[in-house]
């Protein structure tokens, strides 16, 4: 098992215990030519409801990396992926489960955004305005800083 990069709420119990599964979920950052990025809101429901994230989802059975992101990029805002490149990917041991998301830097899409599981959604940029940010998004809020300071 790869080692998490980051650990989120220590303190509280890994549903699962040490043998849990890797969860493989793809993760898009959708950037604007202005250098805004999209985060939206996690839905009701899920857990860390109310976080902001980066748009993305599980792996289904069968799909790629790219199909994945594709996919949940159209179930979620509406949207057809255009340009993806894949980007960084990270570790996140949440106390719900073992996650290594797969960043994708996405600079083509098609369709008008639609908020399909309720979500919020903001065009950001530096300093971010909305929070709390998902811990998983933290590292990639760091890079996108890092690369605009470059």
């Amino acid at each position: 098992m790869t080692a998490p990069s980051l650990v989120a709420d220590p303190d509280q119990l890994r549903q699962g215990g040490d043998d849990r599964p890797m969860v493989e979920v793809a993760v898009g950052v959708l950037m604007q030519a202005d250098g805004s990025f999209l985060l939206t809101s996690r839905p009701v429901g899920k857990p860390y409801a109310g976080y902001w994230e980066f748009p993305g989802g599980k792996l289904e059975a069968g799909e790629s990396i790219e199909e994945a992101l594709s996919r949940e990029l159209n179930e979620e805002l509406g949207l057809t992926m255009g340009e993806a490149k894949a980007w960084k990917v990270e570790v996140v041991d949440y106390p719900h489960a073992l996650v290594r998301l797969h960043f994708f830097k996405v600079t083509q899409w098609s369709g008008e955004l639609q908020m399909k599981e309720q979500q919020s959604f903001a065009w950001s940029v530096f300093p971010v305005g909305v929070s709390p940010i998902l811990p998983g998004a933290l590292p990639v809020l760091e890079w996108l800083e890092q690369e605009r300071k470059t």
